[in-house]
């Protein structure tokens, strides 16, 4: 049963994993870590002027499955839009945990993933670039939106400012 998850595919792609390292610059890391296995995968991730992601590293600390799935994201992260990495972060969660169908189109590698649902134990390591990933897009997108709420606090203020001074 075990031979199930730990296949050839996946051993290949635990001992392959590219983009190993961390960014000079990042737009912003994060880690995530599974307390059953004591696995962790930290990410760094850049944007490019469109928003897709333009680079990214990783430092992966994991088991076969978290290495394996490590690897799969490295290969298609660049180039990905922030909503269709959080879309396929919820296609694994739900494939693993509700029985849900594997992602499609350009991360359909990822169905070699598909047999981990069966082990839950397994889930935590294997979501774990996933989980890293959208942490990651979470704070480049706080920190673009907090000038934007500045902006309109320090708007508003003008406007009040005015509106007391025309009532004077």
């Amino acid at each position: 049963m075990l031979d199930d998850i730990y296949n050839r595919r996946i051993l290949e792609l635990a001992a392959d994993i590219p983009r190993l390292g961390r960014l000079a610059a990042p737009d912003a890391s994060a880690s995530a870590h599974s307390k059953l296995c004591g696995s962790t995968v930290t990410v760094d991730l850049a944007l490019a002027p469109d928003g897709t992601v333009g680079d990214f590293a990783h430092e992966v600390r994991a088991c076969a499955l978290g290495q394996a799935s490590s690897s799969l994201m490295a290969r298609h992260v660049i180039g990905a839009r922030p909503d269709e990495l959080r879309a396929v972060r919820g296609t694994m969660r739900a494939m693993l945990k509700e029985n849900g169908p594997a992602p499609s189109g350009a991360w359909a590698d990822l169905a070699v993933l598909e047999p981990v649902r069966d082990f839950k134990a397994r889930h935590a390591s294997t979501l774990l670039t996933f989980d890293a990933v959208v942490d990651a897009l979470d704070q480049i997108a706080a920190r673009a939106a907090a000038p934007a709420r500045e902006a309109a606090s320090v708007e508003g203020a003008a406007s009040g400012s005015a509106s007391r001074h025309a009532a004077e």
